[in-house]
């Protein structure tokens, strides 16, 4: 087999949407993001992308929100019962049920404890299907359209890089997003907890 077949430009165009499918099922933003830029280099197409997002984080989300009901002895899930984080879910899906399942997803540090602390509470498996699909979509359309657009803007700031130099400058943008946002959201619970 040729070398080039094993170049980073054939392994994204074979199984880029594979990839995001499953990123967003066991990563998150990162995966979904490079999903989007990777439809602005036409490696798929933006529709695809944001459809394999939208099943995985879904698919995983279900399994999670099942562990949580079904198989809350598993070692695993008492690990993640045992967190910081999980103790701060159950506040807020006391506090706003149908809110909190639509937005966890967009919490950092939430995304995998939470479905499970669902799955532990009297919410009804229907609710969360229904609430978890409308919210997986709307994270999958949003993450994969700013991580499109992104890919627009560098290349109307620098010209048409090589794939590798691109996704570096898009892996740094994620990083200080991210930590940005890590930052913000810490500093607001912090806040939160002092008021009360």
């Amino acid at each position: 087999m040729p070398f080039e077949h094993f170049s980073l430009e054939h392994l994204i165009s074979q199984y880029g949407v594979l990839a995001v499918f499953l990123g967003a099922a066991f990563e998150g933003e990162t995966a979904v993001f490079l999903g989007g830029v990777f439809a602005h280099r036409h490696f798929m197409s933006w529709w695809e992308a944001a459809t394999a997002a939208a099943i995985g984080s879904f698919a995983a989300d279900q399994a999670w929100f099942f562990a949580g009901r079904y198989a809350n002895r598993l070692a695993l899930v008492q690990r993640f019962l045992k967190t910081d984080a999980a103790q701060k879910v159950s506040q807020l899906l006391e506090a706003h049920p149908t809110g909190f399942i639509l937005a966890f997803r967009f919490i950092y540090g939430m995304r995998t404890v939470s479905p499970i602390a669902i799955g532990l509470s009297s919410v009804p498996a229907l609710r969360f299907v229904i609430l978890n699909f409308i919210a997986a979509v709307v994270w999958a359309v949003l993450i994969t359209s700013i991580g499109y657009l992104f890919g627009n803007a560098v290349e109307m700031l620098f010209g048409r890089l090589k794939l590798h130099l691109h996704m570096l400058i898009a892996i740094a943008a994620i990083a200080v997003i991210l930590t940005a946002l890590a930052y913000l959201i810490r500093r607001q619970m912090r806040g939160g907890s002092v008021t009360r």
